[in-house]
């Protein structure tokens, strides 16, 4: 049996488009989806261990804004986007941002420890739990990005690996609301 060529391109020209739409959807969560839920709310607080050993919560940072990033050493996504993590963090810190790398893998606190100082990484990064990405509307995609308002609230949430620019641009949105006064 022929095929219509013409049948074979319609269908991969649908194919693809579905694709792309998905991809987006993906990126940037459905409406049904938790981590929407906490848009514009505040981001929930979590007490995790650091690779040093110390304790530490999400609410340490309160009044600068945090791109919280979700992430794995076997995360080939995550690889390309640490490096711009280091070189945003560098240019966005004096302005009040910090970058918070949540570990999301099985591998020991040694093995994430040499991989973050093979990557040059210049902020802190804790072993990650499931618990913290259910409060988050569940860490599916990895990397997973979470951009949070220095006064706590999440502004927006990235899944999967999106370019340096639009990163960037969330990174100056919560650099740009200011502390609720208590």
């Amino acid at each position: 049996m022929k095929r219509d060529p013409v049948i074979l391109i319609v269908v991969a020209m649908v194919v693809s488009v579905m694709l792309i739409f998905g991809i987006q959807k993906a990126r940037h969560g459905s409406t049904s989806s938790g981590s929407n839920k906490i848009l514009n709310q505040p981001a929930p607080d979590f007490t995790l261990t650091s690779l040093d050993g110390k304790n530490l919560k999400l609410s340490d940072f309160h009044g600068k804004a945090v791109l919280l990033n979700f992430w794995a050493t076997w995360c080939e996504p995550c690889k390309i986007e640490m490096p711009w993590f280091v070189d945003l963090q560098r240019k966005y810190g004096p302005q009040g941002l910090q970058v918070f790398g949540v570990a999301m893998d099985d591998a020991s606190p040694k093995d994430i420890s040499d991989f973050a100082q093979k990557m040059g990484v210049n902020y802190p990064i804790v072993i990650g739990k499931e618990e913290v990405g259910t409060l988050y509307g569940g860490v599916q995609f990895l990397p997973s990005t979470f951009f949070i308002s220095r006064d706590g609230k999440v502004v927006d949430r990235v899944f999967g690996l999106v370019s340096r620019s639009e990163i960037e641009s969330n990174i100056q949105r919560a650099l740009s609301s200011q502390v609720a006064e208590k």
